[in-house]
């Protein structure tokens, strides 16, 4: 524990943009980076999914069996659901705790999805992402940005989970949607269609500019 707060990073985008790979190097060079104070730990998490309720709403989300999938304002308050119990039982308490936190998606990823992708009220959702974070923001979200066509490419010998099955008009409004969102939050926007290495050393050049002079 330390006396500073932890610090907030996600990091978001469509599948096959490489987060799980940037997620793992960048909590392994996190620790040695000397960005996180003596005593701070590092918590990796992901939405939905970073609770043992979340787990469950995990697979009612993406992998339900027919009957029980989601319509799409269920699909919303289930994200939301999610999003509240992350919150209250791990960001918010590492953050407390002087913990830096990496999670894999935060609220970014519905309004990309269910916002742009679904076309649901951007309004209400995004006053539910205030019921659910109780104001909560990142410190930083990176945006790995990649043209859907070569997600598609990327991932044409995958299974669809139940949101990227809902075919290509949608997928392309929620690549929009995070390039809106991108803009407006002023989220740090790399490009993912290059070499693992080199969106890695981007995405750690503007952690060091950005953290480097608090520590």
């Amino acid at each position: 524990m330390t006396d500073q707060r932890g610090r907030f990073l996600v990091v978001e985008g469509i599948d096959g943009c490489g987060k799980t790979t940037q997620l793992e190097r960048l909590v392994e060079w996190l620790p040695s980076s000397g960005l996180m104070p003596d005593g701070a730990a590092l918590v990796q998490t992901r939405e939905p999914g970073g609770t043992p309720l979340g787990q469950a709403l995990r697979q009612l989300l993406l992998h339900p069996p027919e009957a029980s999938a989601p319509g799409v304002v269920a699909e919303l308050l289930l994200y939301a659901a999610d999003r509240a119990q992350h919150v209250e039982r791990v960001i918010r308490p590492a953050l407390e705790r002087g913990d830096w936190v990496v999670s894999d998606r935060f609220a970014g990823s519905t309004l990309a999805y269910q916002g742009y992708g679904r076309q649901l009220d951007r309004d209400l959702i995004q006053q539910l992402e205030q019921i659910a974070t109780g104001g909560l923001q990142p410190d930083a979200t990176v945006w790995l940005a990649l043209p859907l066509q070569t997600s598609l490419a990327r991932r044409a010998h995958q299974t669809n989970d139940r949101i990227e099955a809902a075919g290509e008009a949608f997928l392309q409004r929620v690549c929009d949607g995070f390039g809106a969102l991108a803009a407006a939050r002023n989220w740090w926007t790399i490009d993912a269609d290059q070499e693992a290495d080199a969106v890695a050393l981007q995405i750690q050049s503007r952690l060091q500019v950005a953290f480097a002079l608090e520590n």
